[in-house]
């Protein structure tokens, strides 16, 4: 319905004029228990006084379902699949998608820069009954529109802006933590450097503060530094370049994913430096990389698929009932212990988090 000025009322406008979200007006005015009774009851009354009218692609994402469900990548195609985090994502997905003969539909971007490309598709298409959201950036506001959209939505990773919403993920701040502690501890390292992901994604965020927590309770944080990456191969060789390392520097590196590691361990061999002998090196992920290099990197493994997978579920079970509490669930990580950092060269379990 139109205001007093023939334009169409939005839920923006019931939020702005209730001073909430527009997703919690979606949620308010689906009957979500997420949203205390007073607010809904005023989000309801401004709504009439409005004359706010649900759309009808609202409708019919709430009364129809079309067999399909997306994995929405606000990232380019390009990064997408060449990247194996985002292989376990899929296969874990389609697992669960085929299992009740469902679709996957994958919506990414065109370039970095226009990460709103790959919501839009999937909010103006109306082709899915639900989404899942991977490697949003901090803060991404589409996140909320698209919740806003009354699409269900299950977010793959840490959104601590975002606790209404369900996710699934890992506890990256702990396995960070535990994985600079074993470098501490069992091999007596003492001037250790981090390598970051972007830092404008909450992964990389976490797994810093992970390694902070470490080196602060060790005593040793005047003795540490992080340098920003951005997960691919070529930062973690250009990240160490420059830097001095062995017995007048650094003597050990947590990475924040196995590429990153990968990287810097041809930088140090570049520079005539022996890993672990003159450098401990630890990674992170477990997604095949690090078993292959000589010595294996020592690694945090990360359950991607199985995540993936439990995400996939979470999202049919919204879609059954839109209504349902939000979740989170967290899988363990799992330190595999290899020759990069010194250890006997095998896999063993050291630690779960």
């Amino acid at each position: 319905m139109a205001d007093r000025t023939g334009r169409t009322v939005t839920l923006k406008d019931v939020a702005e004029r209730v001073g909430v979200t527009p997703a919690a007006v979606s949620m308010a005015l689906s009957g979500s228990t997420r949203i205390s009774t007073s607010t809904a009851d005023r989000i309801r009354e401004t709504a009439a006084q409005l004359g706010y009218v649900p759309s009808s692609a609202a409708k019919a994402l709430r009364s129809h379902r079309s067999g399909a469900i997306a994995l929405i990548v606000p990232n380019s195609t390009q990064h997408v699949f060449g990247h194996a985090y985002f292989m376990h994502v899929l296969t874990g997905v389609s697992s669960a998608a085929n299992e009740r003969d469902v679709q996957v539909l994958v919506s990414t971007s065109a370039s970095e820069a226009s990460g709103l490309t790959a919501y839009e598709r999937v909010m103006r298409s109306r082709t899915a009954d639900g989404a899942i959201v991977t490697s949003a950036a901090i803060g991404d506001p589409n996140i909320e529109r698209l919740a806003a959209s009354g699409l269900p939505i299950v977010l793959l990773g840490n959104y601590p802006e975002l606790p209404r919403t369900t996710s699934v993920g890992w506890d990256d701040v702990g396995a960070s933590r535990a994985a600079t502690t074993h470098l501490l501890r069992e091999h007596g390292r003492r001037r250790l450097l981090h390598v970051t992901g972007p830092l404008d994604h909450q992964t990389a965020v976490d797994r810093r503060d992970g390694f902070l927590a470490a080196v602060r309770a060790a005593g040793l944080e005047a003795d540490a530094s992080v340098v920003e990456g951005d997960f691919s191969e070529r930062s973690g060789f250009d990240a160490l370049a420059g830097l001095r390392f062995g017995s007048a520097g650094f003597d050990a590196v947590v990475f924040a994913n196995d590429d990153m590691a990968f990287g810097g361990l041809q930088s140090l061999r570049r520079q005539g430096l022996q890993v672990p002998e003159d450098v401990a090196l630890i990674g992170f992920d477990d997604f095949g990389l690090s078993r292959t290099t000589d010595p294996g990197i020592t690694t945090m493994h990360v359950q991607a698929e199985e995540v993936a997978r439990i995400a996939a579920e979470r999202l049919f079970a919204l879609v059954d009932a839109p209504q349902s509490d939000a979740t989170r669930d967290d899988l363990p990580v799992t330190l595999i212990r290899r020759g990069s950092c010194g250890c006997p060269r095998q896999d063993v379990v050291l630690h779960r988090s």
